[in-house]
């Protein structure tokens, strides 16, 4: 199983590609999609997607978990990242790919076993269960490698999106 785990943003998107074989977990490839801080919304939204089209073409990974979105003070961030976060699912459902949706408490309970984790702890524990080297950087990418693993422990045959 090959599963992309990606973290939703505007201007960076983090992405993951976790592999299991067996019993065991290895990272594939990590990383984060940038996108121009002066660059109008719309035109982020399109090399959003076809970033993520580039990676999925790729590596054809079976599954896709992206963390759903929770609101923060600022409305204005929230509705960007939405529209981004809509727009790469838009993007993996057209190829055909399961969509899953993992929210941040449902991922820190799959990586470290407590649902209030601290960012440092999911780094950790991402880097341990994939026995990395070491601390995956920047947070996004991890945090991406987080969701996938996350799926690949919670994925019990359910149909996507």
């Amino acid at each position: 199983m090959l599963v992309l785990g990606i973290d939703p943003g505007t201007a960076l998107i983090g992405f993951g590609l976790v592999s299991k074989e067996g019993g065991k977990l290895t990272a594939v490839e990590h990383g984060v999609i940038r996108t121009p801080a002066g660059m109008e919304l719309a035109l982020r939204l399109v090399q959003i997607s076809e970033s993520v089209k580039e990676l999925l073409q790729r590596y054809q990974p079976d599954a896709v978990a992206v963390e759903e979105l929770f609101f923060h003070r600022n409305v204005k961030t929230f509705s960007s990242v939405s529209q981004a976060r809509g727009a790469l699912i838009l993007t993996v459902a057209q190829l055909g790919i399961k969509v899953f949706e993992y929210t941040p408490l449902q991922v820190k309970q799959a990586v470290v076993g407590y649902g209030k984790a601290e960012k440092d702890q999911v780094q950790k524990m991402v880097k341990s269960i994939l026995k990395m080297d070491k601390v995956v950087r920047p947070d996004d990418a991890a945090d991406a490698l987080a969701i996938a693993i996350c799926h690949i422990h919670s994925y019990r045959g359910e149909v996507g999106l």
